[in-house]
């Protein structure tokens, strides 16, 4: 019996030992990619949001201007997400609305509808990096972020930025596609819930571009977590723009036909 007893702890710390072993003989890019993994598997299964947004533009002198719109994103398990974005307020920009079909490899395909032209542009791939109605988002920031879309290596383990009691790990990811118009970006994202908190976005010179911030999270359904208030800041203009997310609605049955560049034309 003592035999049996003592083979079963030896046997038990060989597997502890080798599990150890497993753990450290991780490489930062291994480890980064299993993080982005468990992230990305823990918003899957939603099916489909409407939500509904205010966006605050703010120059460097400071002066704000208001915008109002809402978007609709449904989830695709073969492919990448599809979202439009359709803008309510003020009256010059009042029914423009951006189409993104996200892909989890190859150029995202993206539409603008200009209603002053009544009529639908696409947004070339070498154009991605243009100002997304002017805000300092660029239309390339309106993508799902798909796994296969980047290479990752984890940095390091910190405090989470603006939550000093949860800890976080840092990523930097480095875009697969060659028309990015980032080299990389820095991302902070908690072990408990694998929210994002913050997100720094480096040009095409390797140089700080873009912070992106979020905060104000919200659990939906049990499980989802959306965050409520983004704060980006554009370092090289001092320019900033703020969205704020006045509600979500999940799993409304939106369908695939509610996004198709006819569907942009029928936005109201």
């Amino acid at each position: 019996m003592n035999n049996i007893i003592n083979n079963f702890f030896i046997i038990a710390f060989c597997i502890f030992l080798f599990s150890g072993l497993t753990v450290l003989a991780e490489t930062p890019e291994e480890m980064g990619l299993r993080l982005a993994i468990e992230g990305d598997l823990r918003d899957e299964g939603f099916q489909d949001t409407v939500s509904q947004m205010k966006m605050k533009l703010r120059n460097a002198q400071g002066e704000e201007s208001i915008r109002k719109f809402y978007s609709k994103t449904l989830e695709l398990l073969d492919d990448g997400d599809k979202s439009i974005f359709i803008f309510e307020h003020p009256r010059d920009v009042s029914g423009t609305a951006v189409l993104t079909f996200t892909h989890k490899e190859g150029p995202d395909d993206q539409w603008l509808y200009l209603p002053a032209l009544k009529r639908v542009k696409r947004i070339s791939s070498d154009n991605k990096t243009g100002s997304f109605v002017g805000s300092e988002f660029a239309y390339e920031d309106l993508s799902s972020q798909e796994i296969e879309k980047y290479t990752y290596k984890w940095i390091e383990d910190v405090p989470c930025p603006g939550k000093k009691e949860l800890s976080c790990f840092v990523n930097e990811d480095y875009p697969v596609e060659k028309n990015s118009g980032y080299t990389k970006r820095v991302l902070w994202m908690d072990y408990d819930e694998f929210r994002v908190w913050k997100i720094d976005f480096y040009d095409r010179k390797d140089s700080l571009l873009k912070t992106l911030t979020f905060s104000d999270y919200k659990q939906y359904l049990e499980k989802y977590w959306r965050a409520h208030f983004l704060h980006m800041v554009n370092h090289n203009t001092r320019k900033e723009t703020e969205i704020i997310i006045e509600s979500i609605v999940f799993q409304s049955g939106l369908k695939d036909n509610d996004f198709n560049r006819q569907a942009l034309k029928r936005v109201r």
